[in-house]
């Protein structure tokens, strides 16, 4: 993704301010979150019939080991990536049980435990990460001591990737979407520093017309900055939209 930074679209501004403030329950196929330490069970929720994605932020999975039930035709599967290192689990609308286990080994040497509910109908994403791995990054996040803009940009192209920068708290925050015009916004995730927090956001284009983001430059007040991958959106197109502003509220 190219990123381009922008202040805040002025069409934006009524729309993410309401999304920053006003917090709903994600559904259960959000995107999940999970601290877990070496040899920790990881408390998750599997998609039934659709697949879902398990990544370690800044480690990768080696291999994964399970039992198999005797019912092959209707067993879940864990299919390792070894590019990433991600996994991928299917579970059958037919499975039997309510709950799936497995073990895993990352490319760091530790061992999780999986004991997940089977609940969710569409696809989705675990992104699971080891203070232990966080802790290291940190002494070297902290001994660069970068500046607060070079700390906004990187917090930016973490968002972009779902990464987690050492010292962050990630987590999904899905907010009720916000229109204005045939623009929807609507608040996906937030990630949380000592001095910093990121707003991540999903634009969708909901008319007939395109929609030029980079047309107004007027940004909410505080707002440190704020980047998106493309300039215009097309009818039916959605695009990443992240803020960043000092921790504590907006200045």
């Amino acid at each position: 993704m190219s990123l381009l930074a922008r202040p805040f679209p002025t069409a934006l501004t009524s729309v993410a301010l309401a999304a920053l403030t006003c917090a709903f329950a994600a559904p259960a196929q959000a995107d999940q979150f999970v601290e877990a330490a070496d040899g920790a069970t990881i408390d998750c929720v599997l998609a039934r019939g659709a697949l879902t994605r398990i990544a370690l932020v800044e480690d990768g999975f080696a291999n994964v080991s399970k039992m198999a039930s005797g019912f092959p035709y209707n067993d879940f599967e864990v299919t390792h990536e070894p590019v990433r290192g991600d996994i991928y689990v299917s579970v059958p609308l037919q499975y039997a049980s309510a709950r799936v286990s497995f073990f895993a080994t990352s490319s760091a040497g530790h061992v999780y435990k999986f004991a997940c509910r089977v609940e969710g109908e569409d696809a989705s994403q675990l992104f699971v990460t080891n203070p232990a791995l966080a802790k290291s990054e940190a002494a070297d996040w902290e001994e660069g001591s970068p500046s607060r803009d070079d700390a906004t940009l990187r917090l930016i192209e973490a968002m972009a990737n779902d990464a987690v920068l050492p010292g962050f708290r990630a987590r999904a925050a899905l907010s009720r979407p916000r229109r204005t015009g045939s623009l929807e916004v609507q608040q996906v995730a937030e990630y949380e520093g000592a001095e910093l927090t990121g707003q991540a956001f999903t634009l969708r284009n909901l008319g007939s017309e395109p929609i030029d983001l980079s047309s107004e430059r007027e940004a909410p007040a505080g707002a440190l900055a704020f980047a998106y991958g493309r300039d215009a959106l097309a009818p039916g197109e959605t695009a990443q939209a992240f803020l960043v502003f000092a921790k504590g509220g907006l200045e």
